[in-house]
């Protein structure tokens, strides 16, 4: 009698064909982290008055002040939007990350 779901390689054929898919998703999760990394995010606050960018890696990069929006009698408004400009930047980073990974994983990936 024949063997059914025999042993190809001494590795079960499904698990063979897994471990390629694994394979394949983290080449897929490794390039597409590089890409993010390098990626720029900018957001601002105060209607445009500050102005924060951020790498893919979430590392704040930069960080523009309009004179205008110098108020030595008003330094909390400033601190804030600051915050809150750094913030958004952050986020929107993390979203990238977030929408990469999920394309990665459910759609491209392992196919399940």
């Amino acid at each position: 009698m024949a063997k059914r779901g025999g042993y190809q390689g001494g590795m079960p054929g499904n698990m063979s064909n897994l471990m390629k898919q694994a394979q394949k998703m983290q080449k897929q999760m490794e390039e597409s982290q590089k890409e993010l990394d390098a990626r720029e995010f900018e957001a601002a606050a105060g209607g445009g008055a500050v102005k924060a960018k951020v790498n893919g890696k979430r590392e704040l990069l930069s960080v523009e002040i309009d004179p205008e929006a110098v108020d030595p009698d008003d330094v909390e408004m400033l601190q804030d939007m600051i915050v809150a400009a750094v913030n958004e930047a952050m986020k929107q980073a993390a979203e990238a990350n977030q929408a990469a990974m999920s394309r990665i994983a459910g759609f491209g990936g392992m196919g399940f």
